[in-house]
């Protein structure tokens, strides 16, 4: 099974990274659904978005989650039950690392990008972003971010910095998921260097300022994004 990675973010936070390699068919036989997801799954037009949707889904079952156990608010984000059912790992051989299925108050985000499905699951408040690294990122920069950022930097380089910059605020988004955020307007990223790893951001929106915690990372031609809030 293409389990591609896991990453580590800090103690409280790991990110499960799959490689989507199966057709639909493959992936739906290997999960196990309710009925409102059947009915979800049967509404996606797009292939990729079903294999997205089933990959999420597989890597839920190797966490010893059940789709059930998944649920989305009225914005579309998605939330962990507070406890987990069933005792799966008493019966398999568990991932490196993996979360006691009985615990509660865990936080959950998703992302996929063609080739991969990301989920992340942490103790604090999480966003995520995974993109594929393409040139043609580089004809929007100015509708998102400071282009001073992409300056003395090869087109390489361009492509990589100006990807995590857009994978920073979705993923922080994805945490405040308020109608009315402005990319260009009201999340702000510190300047970085790629090989720093990890950075920090601001969302400034309804005359409070949020601080985020960044971590970013290549993931084989993708970029990774995580967010993470910080206490004031």
């Amino acid at each position: 099974m293409p389990l591609h990675q896991i990453l580590s973010i800090n103690e409280n936070t790991t990110a499960y990274f799959w490689h989507i390699t199966e057709d639909v068919t493959s992936l739906f036989r290997a999960v196990s659904l309710i009925e409102r997801s059947k009915k979800r799954l049967d509404g996606m037009k797009s292939e990729s978005q079903q294999k997205a949707f089933l990959a999420v889904r597989m890597l839920l079952q190797h966490l010893g989650y059940s789709d059930e156990d998944l649920t989305y608010d009225a914005s579309g984000k998605p939330h962990l039950k507070h406890e987990v059912s069933g005792t799966k790992y008493e019966n398999e051989n568990p991932l490196p690392n993996p979360y006691d299925p009985l615990s509660n108050n865990k936080y959950i985000s998703i992302s996929h990008s063609h080739d991969f499905a990301v989920i992340c699951v942490s103790d604090q408040e999480v966003g995520i972003d995974i993109e594929l690294q393409k040139e043609k990122t580089l004809k929007i920069t100015s509708r998102y971010m400071d282009v001073r950022h992409l300056e003395q930097l090869s087109t390489e380089e361009q492509i990589a910095k100006a990807t995590t910059v857009w994978g920073i605020k979705e993923a922080i988004f994805k945490i405040k998921n308020e109608k009315g955020i402005s990319f260009p307007d009201h999340i702000f990223e510190a300047d970085f260097r790629l090989s720093d790893t990890t950075t920090q951001a601001e969302l400034h929106f309804n005359q409070q300022v949020e601080p985020f915690a960044i971590h970013f990372q290549p993931i084989a031609n993708y970029i990774f994004v995580c967010a993470l809030r910080q206490k004031l």
